[in-house]
């Protein structure tokens, strides 16, 4: 049973940098590509970054390009996404999500879903 766990949301100012982290279980975390999504209350959900299950490339939405990076730590079968110079339009509930694919940016091609972390910025 594929299982994904996110950790690391919580309340940062405007600047501020945070690590979340979505432990993978029942799979190894390079046989799947692995999304980062968010939604912000009254807002459809949408990507924030991916990284391929072939040979590691990474993709991130414009809003997060040169502020977040998506790595595998296959150590821990993990995927940490870092985000930094964080803005409040950041603020979300974060998502991880597999898929047996390359990446794709439409969260309904997922198969595999977590539970969702907080992330909050505000002063």
């Amino acid at each position: 049973q594929v299982q994904l766990v996110e950790s690391g949301g919580e309340l940062v100012q405007p600047g501020g940098s945070l690590r979340l982290s979505c432990t993978v279980s029942g799979v190894n975390v390079g046989d799947y590509s692995i999304g980062w999504f968010r939604q912000a209350p009254g807002k459809e959900r949408g990507g924030v970054s991916c990284i391929t299950s072939s040979d590691g490339s990474t993709y991130y939405t414009d809003s997060v390009l040169g502020r977040f990076t998506a790595t595998r730590d296959f150590a821990k079968n993990a995927v940490q996404l870092q985000m930094n110079s964080l803005k409040p339009e950041d603020t979300a509930v974060y998502y991880c999500a597999a898929v047996d694919a390359f990446c794709t940016w439409s969260w309904k091609d997922y198969e595999y879903w977590g539970q969702g972390t907080q992330v909050s910025v505000s002063s």
